[in-house]
């Protein structure tokens, strides 16, 4: 895997701190990362955005934003409004591959969720993944709500060919509730795709060093850590 997109089943579901894990597991073995923000909404100039913050937990990574729009709206309505370009998805998959070619790992991180759009024709975070050919990690929220739309993004995945890596829960809460403990079971079966981990809520308030130390614990084999579905769903799920 030398290309990875995370996108989100919506905003606020914790990929920006999960790419963080992914990067600081993929760091700690030993490999080179770049990670990728196609389109940043919503953040001053100088102010730090997701790719800073990945970098801030991750450690030792490349960043590259291609994009930075003032107001936090869909990337194709912020570029509209302040005047500025639209990323492209071609434009996204250039610099990725670029990335890649001195990189071990890149992990290119959307904002929001997959059919976001970056420009007024329509181009999304699933194009970029399938000019890529490459898979695609889903982050999804843990409660009431979760499967409709992680069965809606696996299907969309479908049609357009692109794989699912799987699903990461983005903020596990430290007390679940019914709905959050059920979904551990069903979220891999509405995806069709397995169970790759859970980021416990506020992991992302962890100093730098704690969180690198422990992001191996909430990410599966398949993301390079030691995180099991299994063991997770029998302690956390309900039957």
């Amino acid at each position: 895997m030398t290309v990875l997109v995370v996108t989100g089943t919506g905003t606020e579901v914790g990929k920006t701190v999960t790419t963080a894990a992914v990067a600081a597991v993929a760091v700690a073995s030993g490999r080179s990362v770049a990670v990728l923000k196609p389109a940043q909404t919503g953040v001053r100039p100088d102010e730090r955005g997701d790719a800073d913050e990945v970098g801030r937990l991750a450690g030792a990574v490349t960043v590259r934003e291609l994009a930075r729009y003032p107001e936090p709206l869909a990337p194709a309505t912020a570029a509209r409004r302040s005047g500025l370009p639209p990323v492209r998805p071609e434009d996204v998959a250039e610099a990725a591959a670029k990335l890649a070619t001195d990189h071990d790992l890149v992990l290119v991180e959307g904002a929001g969720g997959l059919l976001v759009r970056f420009d007024e024709a329509g181009g999304t975070l699933a194009d970029t993944a399938r000019l890529l050919g490459a898979p695609v990690l889903l982050v999804a929220s843990a409660g009431l709500g979760t499967l409709n739309t992680t069965e809606l993004t696996a299907r969309e995945l479908a049609v357009r060919e692109v794989e699912l890596a799987g699903v990461v829960i983005g903020s596990w809460p430290e007390a679940p509730d019914l709905a959050a403990r059920c979904n551990v079971a069903d979220l891999p079966v509405v995806a069709g795709a397995p169970l790759l981990g859970a980021v416990p809520a506020g992991a992302g308030a962890l100093a730098p060093g704690d969180f690198r130390a422990r992001a191996g614990g909430w990410l599966a084999s398949a993301l390079g850590g030691v995180w099991d579905a299994v063991s997770f769903t029998a302690a956390e799920g309900a039957a």
